[in-house]
């Protein structure tokens, strides 16, 4: 019997250094894995140098670190690029990324036309959801469609970019919402392209062949799987009537996955293993909306940072799927069924409407810089948690079936995950130091004056990109050039309000709680919500804000990417009454200590900092020691009991009775 070949198996993988990347690229190659997924750090994907005082306790905690080509030689040493299909999760700086891949792959010996993968390079979405963006969205798109333009010319095999409905998810967006915010990201990129004029007209199947698309794939996986059909009929609607494709097989969706983590929980973490398998199934039953590449997520990352073994498991868990069941052998098992028919017709038409929506403001660009798509976002997000707090929406181990015996698998916390040298930071220092010492200078001022000549102009920026990177620039002089033309940007945090948060009886005594406690202070609470370093994933941080605001508390919220310094002097200027810290990068141990010691110095002894995040039990136990009032991990789902918590943490800082 004739079977499908597989979809591409990978995981998401890099920390610490190249080297220590690459040692484990190799190992995961060698189990069987067909491709690559890189993991960056945050410096690396926000553009800035290992010493940037942003990247202060950021080095090689989310990903690995690449300053310059000779971290992308040592990145994939003894990897042939020519046969390797690589994605690589960049985004503001992913022409850099793929100058440096193209570079280097070509001194293996590789042509540039040989190279297959993916840049992520979808920049819509991270003013919505990651916030690893570094420029102006209109700047960005220019970077985007440069790239797009000269990978179609010059690397036919490669995918430009994948609009990412991933990332929407994990910020709350509903199917509907997910479905038609990543169209409207499409459109937006297709009509920047199509204007720039860089890729003839009767090429433009060529670009939309080479458009693929990053998904997610939630733990109700009839309705992921019937999602992913609705995509697969709104892509096909869109590029023929819109763009004109008439060939069928350019306009065929072509998408990765990387199924959910935001439901995976802290609380009893054996149960994320059925629920992995449950969303891989949601993207690969379908035969007519199968992903062409998946990667999992391991079963204790709520937890912390995957060791190689539980990548190893997710790995297994593809390989039974694809070579053990018999998944591959038959047709689309779900043609000519009535529900599905009628479920992907619904979503399909729910989201055409808020397509048209978004085109009527003007598009997916002015859709973000206006706040719409954000709020929305924030919302539904807002929506989500309030149906898992009331018990609407069950979460096995969280919400219900609570009781539990002890698990083997979390027995020792302490190696239930894997940890990133501290050295890490130090040695990617003095790599870095050793490489600008060691390269042309005159040659990098060159490279950098042409970039910076080309930004101020049409032309297309990859050329002098690849200029630079073989003149042996850094990362964060490349970025630096461009935020100089370019300008910087903030965009719209969603936070404008309350949401209509469920529970009201609840939310009154707390709000009971904020308003007593304001008055024996002599004013309203004031909450500062604050995100230090370049973590961008910034979902919790803004429900907390909304839901703080529910309650009564004024709150001072001013988005991600902030220094230490910055949220202490928000905190003076604001005379808050709480600190509320959120990091999800691992940079607690760094940054949290930083604030501390900064409001003690500025002479608010009496303003309590909490922590909001992954931090591991025994990095908890360190913060406490080290002055953090409380600390709140994703167990801790109940958002209106941790703000009466956190009145009651206020009311002891200030030596008020219960």
């Amino acid at each position: 019997m004739a079977t499908d070949r597989p979809w591409v198996m990978r995981t998401y993988a890099g920390h610490s250094s190249a080297a220590e990347s690459n040692a484990l690229f190799r190992r995961n190659l060698a189990k069987g894995q067909t491709g690559l997924s890189v993991a960056f750090d945050l410096p690396t994907q926000t553009g800035y140098d290992p010493d940037h005082p942003l990247a202060k306790g950021e080095v090689g905690k989310v990903g690995v670190p690449v300053a310059h080509l000779g971290d992308v030689r040592a990145l994939f040493d003894q990897i042939p690029l020519a046969q390797m299909n690589t994605s690589m999760t960049i985004n503001a700086p992913a022409m850099w990324m793929l100058a440096l891949y193209q570079v280097a792959a070509q001194e293996q010996g590789a042509l540039p036309d040989e190279l297959m993968g993916t840049t992520q390079n979808d920049i819509v979405k991270e003013y919505l959801s990651r916030g690893t963006y570094a420029f102006p969205p209109d700047a960005s798109l220019r970077l985007t469609t440069d790239l797009i333009a000269y990978t179609v010319s010059h690397m036919p095999k490669w995918n430009p970019i994948n609009i990412c409905s991933y990332h929407l998810q994990e910020a709350g967006a509903t199917p509907v919402q997910e479905l038609a915010f990543a169209m409207s990201t499409a459109i937006a990129v297709l009509d920047r392209v199509r204007d720039s004029g860089q890729v003839p007209a009767e090429r433009f199947g060529d670009v939309v062949q080479r458009i693929s698309f990053f998904v997610n794939a939630g733990v109700r996986f009839i309705e992921e799987m019937c999602k992913m059909r609705a995509f697969v009929e709104l892509w096909d609607s869109i590029t023929l009537e819109r763009y004109g494709v008439t060939d069928a097989r350019a306009r065929r969706l072509r998408y990765g996955v990387q199924v959910n983590s935001l439901g995976l929980t802290e609380a009893q973490p054996e149960n994320n293993v059925q629920r992995i398998v449950l969303e891989m199934l949601g993207v690969t039953l379908s035969k007519n909306a199968r992903a062409r590449a998946v990667q999992l997520p391991a079963w204790n990352e709520a937890l912390g940072l995957p060791r190689p073994w539980d990548q190893q498991w997710s790995l297994r868990m593809q390989q039974v799927l694809a070579f053990e069941s018999d998944l591959l052998e038959y047709d689309d098992i779900f043609d000519g069924s009535v529900v599905v028919g009628e479920k992907v017709a619904a979503l399909v038409s729910g989201a055409q409407e808020e397509i048209d929506r978004v085109q009527a403001m003007g598009g997916a660009v002015a859709a973000v810089e206006s706040g719409y798509l954000k709020q929305a976002l924030v919302a539904s997000h807002a929506e989500r948690r309030q149906r898992i707090e009331s018990g609407e929406q069950i979460v096995v181990g969280v919400n219900k079936f609570e009781n539990t015996e002890p698990s083997p698998l979390t027995a020792d916390l302490d190696t239930a995950i894997q940890t990133v040298d501290p050295a890490a930071e130090a040695a990617a220092l003095s790599s870095l130091s050793a490489w600008r010492a060691g390269r042309d200078s005159a040659a990098v001022e060159r490279a950098l004056a042409q970039l910076r000549d080309v930004a101020k102009g049409n032309e297309n920026l990859m050329f002098p990109t690849l200029e630079c990177a073989r003149a042996g620039v850094t990362t964060g002089e490349w970025s630096a050039v461009l935020r100089e033309i370019f300008g910087e940007y903030r965009a719209p945090t969603g936070v404008s309000g309350s949401v209509g948060a469920s529970g009201a009886e609840a939310i009154a005594a707390v709000r009971a709680k904020v308003t007593a406690t304001s008055a024996d202070l002599g004013g309203r609470l004031r909450l500062l919500v604050g995100k230090p370093g370049l973590d961008g994933h910034s979902n919790g941080a803004e429900q907390v804000a909304v839901r703080a605001r529910d309650v009564g508390f004024e709150v001072i919220y001013q988005g991600i990417r902030l220094t230490p310094s910055e949220i202490v002097a928000a905190a003076v200027a604001e005379d808050v009454h709480c600190v509320g810290l959120s990091i999800l990068s691992g940079s607690h141990m760094e940054l949290v200590p930083q604030v501390v010691a900064g409001l003690r110095e500025a002479g608010l002894t009496d303003v309590p900092v909490v922590v909001g995040g992954i931090v591991p039990d025994a990095d908890a136990k360190s913060l406490l020691a080290a002055g953090v009032a409380a600390i709140y991990t994703p167990k801790h789902y109940d958002l209106t009991t941790m703000m009466s918590d956190v009145v009651d943490v206020i009311r002891r800082a200030n030596n008020l009775t219960a």
